[in-house]
């Protein structure tokens, strides 16, 4: 071996190195695998490094030959080498060598030889290893996330692509291009914008452009013409990349979101669907609502138009019933509409109403020619048909027959001024509003027949006229529960005695009914009997209280308040059986209420008493039922205050007449309470003292 090297001496004060010193060293710390062979193939020098890829100490390698100590593989590899620089004289580098280590972790060698000539020629071949294994690891590891991206961009259906700094397209994009069908050609540059739908390419080339400009991330959505004409809906976010302050290249990548776009319409439809019938549910919930209140054909009619114009929009609503002879629809409240002429409409007469009552369906016009061509399927006059609809601002229909049990009671026809595209959900949501509809009219007939007929029968038990006595006046009012159908148990009475005196009477049968009525004539007529036998206020209560035990139920409840007076003078008796004192009312409008003990109802056993109670002449006694001071927001007491104080608000000619007192004290009581009962007031006034008096 030279005796040159190429390393020189430490040129430090008291430092002798030798070359082989030096040389032997270096190699054993190298951090690299190192070896050299003699011309004949055999190991010269190895150092420790070297053992990692023999598994073999450095003294055992010595003056010995590859194959009588290494493997197969690692032999192989050196005996070529070795041959090759003998043959060739170059060197031969970079040859891959795994081996794996004591703990079995698999490592990776780069091994090349080199030959070393001196001035005979080639003196050997020194051997070099590097261990590569951190590298191949960090190699694998990219290349490993190189897939895993590569494989999460293709499961996202991301299109990758790189244009160059002024956003020209360069490079192709084999996934672009897959979707599009677009070829190379026609893509590069700014051939992409060609596939983005019409409508959204204006904002898109805007948006790419203001991007470039100011070297800001673009983010932009838009549609893409597919290989199949038809479009899809993609995300977009390009990215500049930057070095040294200057963009050398976009990266963006286009990610198909159609299917999210496709459910959201979905999503979006199906909730404007269930908010939809939500809101017609929760309309046609108020509508029933609103008819059950609904007492007679008047309010259920009123709350149809109701219905109509909140929940329906119509700008026009009508109602009508058959008559009795079902030949002829009445209309209960036209709404201004222009083909139900009159007040009548003759069921052969076309009209919508009339198709939807006699096909027992509804019928729904979307258009004016909607409407013509029912109207003559149904045989309307055409002259008249284009008559109507020129003079007509309504542009839509809607017929829903008034069906209870199958049988029809009339229609309902609601108008608009506008074309109204009529769902099969809007179908079903009015032919359920019509079935409520139809249900509240019924109803409500059969309550004003019920109504007329029990307050018929009711005022027929009642005296047909009060007596007329010189020297008293006497008024009565009555007014019916409005809420109730049946027959109440309030009434009245006023007769003369055999001895000229005026008995009078007010008095409540609780309860309502033929069974209260019954009652109600029975007291009626035993107090009558009682009262032409033996006036006296205590005497007829107690004879009322052996016949109300023999005749009544221990349930019923009945009260009353009974006096006898005297014409002219006013002088009087009074007996209570559980019912209000009597109202003075004084010629200056003061009531006072008369402080009698109420007593108890008729049927309990105790000692009736009859007190004395004046009328003085130009005063007003006032008998009453429960009904004119008490209700469901006023109690007795604060009932029977506030009558004395309405007295006082009463104009002195409404205090001078007993008709225009009765009046005035029912108006203000009842003012602004819902009536609940009936309310029954009788008056007895004795008129002033006059000079020829």
């Amino acid at each position: 071996m030279s005796a040159e090297t190429s390393v020189p001496r430490p040129r430090e004060s008291g430092l002798d190195i030798s070359d082989s010193d030096l040389f032997r060293g270096l190699m054993s710390e190298a951090p690299f695998a190192f070896a050299f062979f003699d011309p004949s193939g055999r190991f010269v020098r190895v150092n420790s490094t070297f053992t990692e890829l023999t598994g073999h100490p450095v003294e055992l390698h010595l003056d010995r030959l590859p194959a009588e100590l290494l493997p197969a593989d690692l032999t192989a590899l050196i005996e070529s080498a070795l041959r090759r620089i003998a043959d060739e004289g170059l060197p031969v580098t970079d040859q891959p060598y795994p081996t794996r280590a004591e703990n079995g972790d698999a490592r990776h060698w780069t091994v090349s030889f080199f030959p070393l000539r001196g001035d005979d020629g080639v003196l050997g071949t020194a051997l070099f290893g590097v261990d590569l294994t951190e590298r191949q690891m960090n190699k694998e590891v990219l290349e490993r996330s190189e897939e895993r991206y590569r494989s999460l961009v293709e499961s996202q259906q991301q299109l990758v692509w790189i244009t160059s700094p002024n956003g020209g397209v360069i490079e192709d994009a084999p996934q672009w291009r897959a979707v599009t069908g677009q070829g190379l050609e026609e893509y590069l540059a700014h051939g992409w914008l060609e596939a983005v739908h019409p409508d959204d390419r204006p904002g898109t080339d805007e948006a790419w452009r203001e991007a470039l400009r100011g070297r800001t991330m673009f983010e932009w959505s838009y549609r893409v013409r597919t290989r199949a004409s038809g479009y899809r809906h993609f995300e977009v976010r390009a990215v500049p990349i930057m070095r040294l302050g200057r963009v050398v290249e976009w990266v963006g990548a286009n990610t198909d979101v159609t299917p999210q776009r496709e459910a959201e319409d979905m999503r979006g439809r199906l909730t404007d669907q269930l908010g939809a019938a939500a809101l017609r549910t929760a309309r046609l919930q108020g509508a029933t609502a609103q008819l059950a209140e609904a007492l007679t054909v008047e309010q259920v009619v009123q709350v149809i138009i109701d219905v109509g114009r909140t929940a329906l929009a119509a700008d026009h609503s009508a109602v009508a019933l058959l008559d009795d002879n079902r030949a002829t629809l009445k209309v209960i409240n036209s709404g201004g509409t222009p083909d139900a002429p009159g007040e009548d409409i003759d069921l052969a007469h076309p009209s919508v109403m009339t198709m939807a009552v006699n096909s027992r369906r509804p019928v729904f016009a979307e258009s004016l020619d909607s409407l013509r061509i029912q109207l003559v399927d149904a045989g309307a006059d055409e002259t008249q048909i284009a008559k109507f609809l020129e003079q007509t601002e309504e542009r839509a229909w809607v017929g829903l027959p008034l069906l209870a049990a199958g049988r029809a009671l009339g229609a309902l026809r609601f108008s608009f001024n506008r074309s109204q595209k009529i769902s099969q959900e809007d179908g079903v949501f009015l032919e359920a509003l019509a079935g409520q509809c139809a249900l509240a009219v019924e109803r409500a007939t059969l309550f004003e027949r019920e109504h007329r007929t029990a307050e018929t029968l009711q005022r027929s038990l009642l005296p047909d006229r009060l007596p007329v006595v010189s020297g008293l006046k006497l008024a009565q009012r009555f007014r019916s529960g409005s809420r109730h159908v049946q027959v109440g148990g309030d009434w009245y009475d006023a007769f003369v005695l055999q001895d000229g005196r005026v008995a009078a009477v007010v008095g409540d049968v609780m309860g309502k009914g033929v069974k209260a009525a019954a009652g109600m004539g029975r007291i009626r007529n035993a107090m009558r009997a009682l009262a032409l036998t033996n006036p006296l206020p205590a005497a007829v209560l107690t004879g009322l209280d052996r016949v109300f035990e023999a005749t009544e139920e221990e349930e019923q409840v009945t009260t009353l308040a009974y006096m006898v007076v005297e014409p002219g003078t006013g002088e009087g008796t009074l007996a209570l059986a559980g019912h209000p004192p009597p109202l003075l009312v004084s010629p200056q409008g003061v009531g006072l209420l008369h402080e009698t003990e109420p007593g108890t109802p008729l049927g309990w056993a105790t000692s009736r008493k009859q007190y004395r109670f004046c009328v003085p002449p130009g005063h007003t006694a006032v008998l009453y039922s429960d009904g004119l001071v008490e209700n469901r927001k006023r109690g007795l007491d604060a009932g029977l205050r506030e009558l004395s104080s309405v007295v006082a608000e009463a104009p002195p000619e409404v205090v001078a007449s007993p008709h225009m007192l009765l009046d005035f004290l029912v108006e203000r009581m009842l003012s602004g309470y819902e009536q609940d009962d009936d309310v029954t007031v009788l008056a007895v006034h004795v008129p002033p003292a006059t000079k020829s008096d």
